[in-house]
């Protein structure tokens, strides 16, 4: 599925072609998009496919297209502090986005199948806490994973503000997946070919739109033996932040505001516009002469051969000489122990 939009040469060009194509509208979604590279997301040697508009897939690794991605993010309707289940949530690209809408005082869980996919989706997480500039200028709700059939969802769970399946949904598994959201949640699967948005506007009412028509593997289905018990998946509790982990927080918050107070442009160090050469043609006129009655007369007529001129032009965008954390930065010149500026920093070494 996909192929909707034209490729792109990086996660930037990609994220362009999807606004063009309206598959991206809101700015938070395109701020999660851009902050996230999906090439992070591949193994090494097929990270040249990773900004085409195709799934992938690889043993147990799947990534959905980013068409896909991009209408489930909009539909999802994310904002800060709500809560988000997500159903088969492979790599983590899906719920790291999220993490950066939804904030550090929402809850962000994912329920993945298979074993070695949910340690591929830890290593990319702490890849990204440790080594991207992005976790420095978002406030995170970091996704938490476990392994389990979504099917087997313990009957006593939490409720969630939004969530997404991202597998093939049969019609007979509709209503255990409406159970999960809470009034006024939006929940977003894919059912009889079509992604799907279902808003609970009731304790026993739903509102449902189509979205896009996709075709996805279905949900799978847990062998059991006769008459025998099936492993409930317990999710992930919902967790009070320690009062150390909560001023961390707020004097992060504090100073990215000071900063970006100081420093509007973010960090970013810009150079001007990159100029290209574009072709223009132009006829041009000549004289030839044609008789009139009996006389030769001069007459100026337009001729067919091109007259092509070369001309330079801004294509209007800006490139990035260089990225500075300021984030890190500002903390770095404080007048703390090395501990504290590390605990500030989560301990990133860059």
């Amino acid at each position: 599925m996909g192929g909707a939009v034209s490729a792109g040469e990086d996660n930037d060009d990609l994220i362009d072609n999807l606004k063009e194509a309206q598959y991206i509208r809101t700015e938070r979604v395109e701020q999660a998009f851009r902050a996230i590279d999906r090439g992070d997301y591949y193994l090494d040697g097929y990270r040249d496919n990773a900004y085409k508009d195709l799934a992938w897939k690889h043993g147990n690794i799947h990534l959905s297209a980013p068409c896909i991605y991009s209408e489930v993010m909009e539909a999802l309707k994310l904002q800060k502090g709500l809560s988000f289940l997500n159903l088969g949530s492979g790599t983590g690209y899906l719920s790291t986005m999220v993490g950066l809408i939804i904030g550090p005082f929402g809850v962000n869980h994912g329920v993945e199948l298979h074993t070695d996919v949910v340690e591929y989706a830890k290593e990319k997480l702490d890849d990204f806490i440790k080594n991207s500039d992005s976790f420095d200028k978002f406030e995170f709700c970091e996704p938490v994973f476990v392994v389990g059939n979504c099917l087997e969802i313990s009957s006593d769970s939490h409720q969630y503000d939004r969530i997404y399946c991202g597998a093939g949904v049969q019609k007979d598994h509709e209503n255990y997946m409406k159970v999960l959201l809470k009034v006024g949640g939006v929940l977003v699967m894919p059912i009889e070919d079509q992604l799907t948005q279902i808003t609970r506007t009731g304790q026993c009412s739903w509102e449902s739109k189509n979205i896009l028509a996709v075709s996805f593997a279905p949900l799978v289905q847990q062998n059991r033996a006769e008459g025998s018990k099936p492993d409930a998946v317990e999710l992930p509790p919902v967790m009070v932040r320690s009062l150390q982990d909560l001023s961390r927080i707020y004097i992060r918050r504090t100073l990215r505001d000071l900063t970006n107070d100081e420093s509007p442009d973010n960090g970013l160090v810009l150079r001007a516009p990159q100029k290209r050469k574009r072709r223009r043609c132009r006829r041009r006129r000549i004289n030839t002469y044609v008789f009139v009655g009996n006389q030769l007369m001069p007459q100026a007529v337009e001729s067919e051969e091109d007259e092509r001129i070369e001309e330079e032009q801004d294509i209007g965008s800006i490139e990035i000489l260089k990225a500075v954390n300021v984030l890190r930065d500002k903390i770095m010149t404080l007048p703390l122990p090395e501990s504290l500026k590390a605990y500030l920093l989560y301990y990133r070494e860059k």
